[in-house]
């Protein structure tokens, strides 16, 4: 049988023409002949004129909001919830192999300082690069707490309390998972990996881009075909991966507060498109928080800032995390109006969230008022 898209060929399709005309355009930013400039051009009004892909909902470290991060479970979850795609944070252990865990600690979500008491390091923390994978997988996942007091940082969600074993999974035995589910149902759910603190990595010795990469390849995740987009925060190693490691998958170029934000909290206009034309070079989207992407609140309409103008121009993707039902901002009562904000007013292409259910049924309302 031939595998289905989650939402049907229909999105398949809309979502490749969408890619085509990211890759496009980042042809023609990058081009200078001006027979090739022309080609681009009618290629671009070509796939310009099909209909708009419906923007994906990624499942941020899978169900989250219903069932501890990263585990198995809260993928499984992900899945039958209906994600387009389905993140992965991804660090190394001691015996370099990739498991999935939002942070290079440990001990904000798992009993490691219960089972292994004498492994911290001086700061206070327990490190999974300190930890083989054997060791690793003798340890329980739990609620994410907050590091310092040990509090849950979201309480009402899944309990801390309940005495059941949920492991860190490998990176393979997570991509396991979801290819046998989209053989079973035949759907065809994507990986959205992310590459943890390569510089971290790196300075311990161990080339974490080179291992991630192996493992996706190993699962059929070489070239371009709509499943698989591998995302990185570190600027210099998501142009690596492009340029040096040669990666033909869809790269998306994270964007923490810190580097792209003013002293006063507000984007430079000049100085983002000064950057993105340089994202633009190696990448195929952007990450930013979703409130990077708002200049202003006007008239209870959300204004566009100088980001998601110029990553649009630039025909780069933009898929903003994290929109959370438990933590929703100021601009929004509710997650359905928040979808429709990044949707219409900011014009996104993907969204992560730990909520994907109420995101899909937000999502999927606005395609059906609007006839799509």
């Amino acid at each position: 049988m031939r595998a289905a898209w989650p939402h049907g060929e229909s999105m398949r399709a809309t979502w490749i023409e969408t890619a085509s005309r990211h890759r496009v355009a980042g042809l023609l930013r990058r081009s200078t002949a001006p027979i090739l400039l022309a080609l681009v051009s009618l290629q671009m009004a070509q796939i310009s004129s099909g209909a708009d892909a419906v923007p994906i909902v990624i499942a941020h470290r899978g169900a989250s909001g219903y069932l501890p991060e990263h585990t198995l479970p809260a993928k499984a979850l992900a899945y039958g919830m209906g994600a387009d795609f389905i993140e992965q944070d991804v660090v190394l252990t001691r015996d370099n192999v990739p498991v999935v865990l939002h942070d290079v600690h440990l001990d904000t979500v798992t009993d490691v300082a219960t089972v292994f008491p004498d492994r911290k390091r001086k700061d206070g923390r327990y490190y999974a690069l300190d930890f083989d994978l054997r060791e690793i997988k003798q340890l329980s996942v739990h609620e994410r707490v907050n590091e310092k007091t040990g509090a849950v940082v979201y309480p009402r969600r899944f309990p801390l309390g309940p005495a059941i074993s949920l492991q860190v999974p490998t990176l393979a035995e997570e991509i396991q998972l979801i290819q046998g589910m989209n053989r079973s149902t035949g759907k065809r759910v994507g990986i959205y990996p992310e590459i943890k603190q390569p510089k971290f990595h790196r300075e311990a010795g161990h080339d974490i881009s080179t291992i991630v990469l192996k493992v996706l390849g190993d699962h059929g995740y070489r070239q371009r075909r709509g499943d698989c987009f591998v995302q990185c925060f570190d600027e210099a190693e998501t142009k690596r991966l492009r340029e040096e490691l040669g990666c033909e998958l869809p790269l998306i170029q994270l964007l923490g507060r810190s580097n792209w934000s003013s002293s006063v909290g507000h984007l430079n206009a000049e100085e983002v498109s000064r950057k993105l034309k340089q994202v633009a070079g190696y990448a195929d989207g952007i990450g930013p928080p979703t409130d990077q992407l708002i200049a202003r609140v006007q008239n209870r309409r959300v204004v566009p800032g100088p980001l998601a103008v110029t990553a649009k121009q630039l025909g780069l993707q933009i898929h903003p995390y994290t929109l959370r039902t438990d933590d929703l901002p100021s601009y929004a009562a509710t997650m359905a109006e928040l979808v429709e904000i990044c949707l219409d007013d900011l014009r996104v292409d993907g969204l992560f969230t730990d909520f994907p259910d109420v995101a899909i049924h937000a999502r999927d309302a606005r395609q059906r008022k609007q006839g799509k």
